[in-house]
């Protein structure tokens, strides 16, 4: 690996520089500048668009089986269904104005606060209907613009250090613009680069699966050779990960030679603040070389998986999760929106059994899944006793951690929003963030972020897959790892999903806090 991303203390300086706590969260004094919000579209005002076409595959699949099930089969990928990956995981499904005229564009996929900072390029090489090049992919207009004419998978298969995507059909690369979130989040903002665009990929991996075509991931290539690839600006914006879907056609010749691009973009704003501390963790997580990359993916592993050592107590066994809910993917997609206002109300053990089953399944990549792990916080699940737990993928059962009501503490370890205690239960995501950084390096805090980011994605479309609904919070990090312990002493908290079913009509039961703002 290279100096940088062994050096493990950039990630961990990041991740204690960025913690929220009831003092810093008070004390932040950060106020959003309306004026100067970020556009929510990247535009090329020099490249002709190519619109794609609107009568795509409906993805009539089920939801829960697209879910879990990899996309491994060999159908060639076709314009048409290029389009309805797009569509399904980054296309704009639904429109509101709001009071004052302003209108916002919401996503096939969650993002931290409606913001959509995850870029998506593709770079085709054989796609029935469309030529070969590297496109940029516009949600507003729902076009492709090319910024490179060619076959430019070689490129990216000399970058990532796998000659087998020189013969993908296509690669889907998602990039991320940093101050579109920065405006809200400062540099906090770098964590949720990665839970966004793995929400976007379990869209992508799902919609994959129910097309039949292969997709999988790729999180090792070197970062310079992709930005400069895509023309980026590697100070405002950076390549996320790779997903090559399509499956196997002709090999690649030999790729054009990839020289300096500087497309004219438009402006996100009028001004625009920097944020090192977000630029070094990138920079430090960068892989320098091919040899870099290999070496990066190949070495030993340092420990078998967070969750691989079991339950350390008694277990309580979920009900057999569902095979299918009877809902679509599409239909599912189309339906997602990050709950406002949870009713308080129950759902079933089946319910919650089956989105965290269908969630926590793995899936295809270059780095093994099982960097995180769930702990849940149950309010009201018919079937299960009030309490917390720790979620054990094997055997799919919940590890008793401390019973009774602990909505006013959920609630609270959710930077002290209602939301966090009014669901039907909160889901915590912590990792081991000393083994994962050993393992992968400064790069390993992108992996477990973008795990966890994926993870949550799947409970979204297993919650609407069976009509109820989900948000994404964020919280006390300290605070949640303490609550949690002794069970989860010395992991770091990374993300949380809450669940449960939305107010109809009169507004719910809010959830007050505890009084001493400090949980016990």
């Amino acid at each position: 690996m290279s100096s940088s991303n062994r050096q493990i203390e950039s990630a961990r300086r990041y991740h204690e520089r960025t913690a929220h706590s009831p003092h810093s969260v008070r004390a932040g004094g950060h106020t959003l500048d309306w004026d100067n919000k970020p556009a929510p579209f990247k535009i090329y005002p020099d490249l002709p668009a190519l619109s794609l076409p609107r009568q795509f595959p409906a993805l009539t699949a089920e939801t829960l089986p697209a879910l879990s099930r990899r996309g491994d089969e060999e159908k060639p990928l076709d314009l048409e269904g290029l389009a309805a990956l797009l569509f399904f995981s980054a296309g704009v499904t639904k429109t509101k104005t709001f009071m004052g005229g302003v209108t916002m564009h919401f996503r096939a996929a969650p993002s931290t606060g409606a913001l959509y900072q995850t870029e998506v390029y593709v770079v085709v090489g054989e796609v029935a209907g469309l030529e070969a090049g590297v496109y940029h992919f516009c949600p507003g207009d729902f076009a492709l613009r090319r910024v490179r004419a060619g076959d430019f998978r070689g490129a990216v298969a000399l970058a990532a250090a796998d000659e087998d995507l020189a013969a993908e059909r296509a690669v889907i690369i998602l990039s991320a613009i940093y101050w579109r979130n920065t405006w809200k989040y400062q540099a906090r903002g770098y964590r949720h680069l990665f839970w966004d665009s793995g929400t976007m990929l379990a869209n992508l991996l799902a919609s994959a699966t129910a097309l039949g075509v292969r997709a999988r991931l790729v999180t090792g290539f070197v970062d310079r050779e992709v930005n400069a690839l895509l023309g980026l600006d590697a100070a405002k914006e950076g390549a996320l990960l790779l997903a090559p879907v399509g499956g196997a056609g002709r090999a690649a010749p030999a790729p054009p030679v990839v020289s300096p691009i500087q497309p004219a973009v438009l402006p996100l704003s009028e001004r625009e603040v920097d944020y090192p501390l977000l630029r070094e963790a990138y920079d430090d997580s960068c892989l320098e070389s091919e040899s870099e990359v290999l070496d990066w993916r190949e070495s030993p592993a340092l420990f078998p998986g967070s969750s691989a050592s079991g339950p350390t107590g008694d277990i309580v066994r979920l009900p057999s999760p569902r095979a299918a809910s009877g809902r679509a993917l599409g239909e599912t997609i189309q339906a997602r929106g990050s709950t406002r206002e949870f009713s308080a109300a129950a759902i079933t053990a089946e319910e919650l059994s089956t989105v965290l089953y269908h969630a926590t399944r793995g899936f295809p990549s270059d780095a093994p899944s099982g960097q995180v792990d769930l702990y849940i916080n149950v309010h009201a699940v018919d079937g299960l006793p009030a309490g917390a737990y720790a979620y054990q993928p094997e055997p799919h059962a919940l590890e008793p951690l401390k019973r009774g009501d602990i909505r006013p503490d959920s609630a609270f370890l959710c930077l002290e929003q209602s939301l966090g205690g009014s669901s039907s239960a909160t889901v915590f995501f912590l990792a081991d963030l000393g083994s994962v950084l050993g393992r992968w390096g400064n790069r390993g805090y992108r992996l477990a972020n973008l795990e966890a980011g994926l993870i949550g994605g799947r409970l979204y479309l297993g919650a609407y897959a069976q009509r109820f609904g989900a948000t994404g919070l964020t919280f006390y990090d300290q605070d949640v790892v303490e609550f949690f312990s002794p069970h989860a002493a010395g992991k770091d908290a990374l993300f949380v999903t809450a669940l449960g079913r939305s107010v109809q009509g009169p507004a719910g039961t809010r959830v007050p806090l505890r009084a001493e703002g400090r949980l016990k």
